[in-house]
């Protein structure tokens, strides 16, 4: 199946920095479930980042199609205002870094979301001026399962612009 790019609406924005919390995956990405339920875990015991209160995000600073699968990382985020304590979790401060990125929006299953990464990379930014920055792709949970079903939810994907 091939992303459709003409109805790709891209926006290029500029964002702050973002304080959140973070817990590195660093598996398998078929095993990414198990750090999204711990990260749940935490945010519901800290109180820290209250998913109906803070913005949830995902870092991905390794490709799942192109690396070797236990060199895979894949930082699960929660929004903060404040630093966090130390914790069994493993869950550490970290910050998403400010800059100029692509943002493209997902409607649907998080199952077929590199499509549309892949379109922006391979067949959207050769068709501009624009080059990649040397920092991760990230991406904004609109809504999260399961209060929403796989096919309503909302992600905006981030991608990093010199």
């Amino acid at each position: 199946m091939k992303e459709d790019d003409a109805h790709m609406i891209i926006s290029i924005v500029n964002i702050e920095p973002i304080q959140v919390a973070a817990l590195a995956h660093l598996d398998e990405p078929k095993t990414v479930e198990h750090s999204i339920e711990a990260f749940r875990a935490w945010r519901q015991e800290s109180g820290c980042s209250p998913v109906t209160e803070k913005r949830s995000f995902g870092v991905a600073h390794s490709n799942p199609e192109a690396r070797v699968a236990e060199k895979f990382r894949f930082d699960i985020c929660g929004e903060v205002d404040d630093d966090i304590p130390d914790n069994a979790y493993g869950v550490i401060n970290s910050e998403i870094p400010a800059g100029r990125y692509a943002r493209l929006r997902h409607k649907g299953s998080l199952e077929t979301i590199n499509l549309k990464v892949n379109a922006l990379y391979r067949n959207w930014l050769p068709t501009t001026q624009e080059s990649r920055r040397e920092s991760p792709i990230f991406f904004e949970y609109l809504n999260v399962s399961p209060a929403v079903p796989d096919s309503e939810l909302m992600t905006d994907i981030y991608f990093p612009l010199r």
